[in-house]
C-alpha cells in the first residue's frame, strides 16, 4: 500500500481544512420555524453537525444574523450557538449578506476562496450571497442537507439556480470524507467518526 505524496493542502482543488471556511447565515427562530422543505428538527441537528465538523477540522467560521439589533428578530438559535462557542456574529439589515460591509470583510479576512455555505432560506439568504461571491471569484459549496426553504419546490429551485451559476452542491457526508481524506490524518479521525455515528451515517453494529 503506497500513497502518492500529499498535495499542498492550501492549493488543492478539492476541499481541505486549510483552504476553506464555513459561512452560516440566519439560523434564527423565525427562519427555522418557516422551513417546510425538511423536518425542522432534522435541519437543526444537521447544522449542528456542520458546526461540529468545523470544530474538528479547525475551519474559520463566519456567522451572521439579520435584524437582531433592530429588535425585529432573535439571535442565532441557542443549540447552534452552544456548539460554535464565543465567535463574532455579524448582524445585518440586508437580506443579501454579501451587501453588508462587515460580513463581507469578515469572509474575506479568512483568506479562504472556498466557502462552505449554509443559510436560511435557500431561496434568499443562501442564493443571493452565493451568486455575488461567485462573481467575485469565490468557490461556493452549499451544504444541501443543512439548508432549507419555505417549500420543497422553493428549496429545489434555489439549489438549481445556484448550481447553474457555478456553485458546487455538497452533503455533510461528502464534506466529512473530503476534509478527512486520509486515515493517516490521525488527529481528526475520532472527531470524524463521532460525527458519522451521531448523524446515523455510520451505525454501531
Amino acid at each position: 500500500m503506497t500513497s502518492f505524496p500529499k498535495r499542498d493542502p492550501k492549493n488543492d482543488h478539492l476541499l481541505t481544512p486549510q483552504n476553506c471556511a464555513l459561512v452560516i447565515i440566519d439560523y434564527q427562530p423565525t427562519q427555522v420555524q418557516s422551513i417546510n422543505s425538511m423536518s425542522r428538527a432534522q435541519l437543526l441537528r444537521n447544522i449542528g453537525l456542520v458546526a461540529k465538523m468545523a470544530k474538528v477540522f479547525n475551519l474559520p467560521v463566519v456567522l451572521s444574523t439579520v435584524n437582531v439589533k433592530s429588535g425585529r428578530n432573535k439571535d442565532t438559535v441557542q443549540s447552534l450557538k452552544d456548539i460554535l462557542g464565543d465567535i463574532p456574529s455579524y448582524d445585518r439589515s440586508s437580506i443579501n449578506a454579501w451587501e453588508d460591509a462587515e460580513f463581507q470583510a469578515a469572509v474575506k479576512a479568512t483568506g479562504r476562496k472556498k466557502l462552505l455555505m449554509a443559510a436560511l432560506w435557500t431561496e434568499a439568504c443562501l442564493t443571493f450571497p452565493t451568486i455575488d461571491a461567485l462573481k467575485e471569484g469565490f468557490e461556493i459549496y452549499p451544504i444541501v442537507d443543512a439548508v432549507g426553504g419555505t417549500s420543497e419546490l422553493a428549496h429545489k429551485t434555489a439549489l438549481k439556480r445556484v448550481e447553474q451559476a457555478g456553485a458546487q452542491l455538497v452533503s455533510i457526508a461528502q464534506l466529512l470524507c473530503e476534509l478527512q481524506r486520509d486515515w493517516e490524518n490521525k488527529e481528526t479521525v475520532q472527531g470524524f467518526l463521532n460525527i458519522m455515528f451521531e448523524s446515523g451515517i455510520f451505525l454501531k453494529l
